[in-house]
């Protein structure tokens, strides 16, 4: 199933189809239809991180374990033949351990900016740049000077 009755399987309909039911929703599968096994990640998960589908899936299940109702929402989208720049709002509830921080019942909102190249229906490159510290300062976690 390609997941996609509404016209082609486009890099935007992928990152569209990523961002909504993977990241907002939970759907992991999605992971698994549209990320390369041999993805090339920009983005800094430390050591250790998974490959292909099976890291993004760990990031979206963390995300979702340290705010269960996360949400991934694009704001702006660009498109230029097989890349998709996005211009996301990040929000969500810490209900769970995030980071190592114990949960603090605190919301957050911050910008996540990602560039995304698709070939054949599949993310075969990304960079990432989530405010991370953004989010630590809004749910009050202690922060090392």
């Amino acid at each position: 199933m390609d997941g996609n009755q509404d016209g082609p399987l486009t890099a935007e309909v992928v990152v569209r189809r990523l961002i909504d039911e993977g990241f907002s929703q939970g759907h992991l599968g999605v992971c698994d239809e549209h990320i390369e096994d041999e993805i090339v990640e920009h983005q800094d998960y430390g050591p250790g991180h998974a490959p292909g589908a099976a890291g993004v899936k760990a990031v979206v299940t963390s995300l979702r374990r340290a705010f269960s109702d996360f949400k991934l929402e694009i704001e702006d989208m660009v498109v230029a033949g097989d890349t998709v720049w996005t211009r996301n709002v990040a929000t969500g509830t810490n209900d769970g351990t995030y980071m190592g921080h114990p949960p603090s019942g605190r919301t957050f909102r911050i910008y996540v900016f990602d560039v995304i190249r698709v070939r054949g229906g599949r993310v075969v490159e990304h960079w990432g740049v989530p405010d991370r510290l953004g989010v630590l300062f809004q749910l009050g976690a202690p922060i090392i000077r």
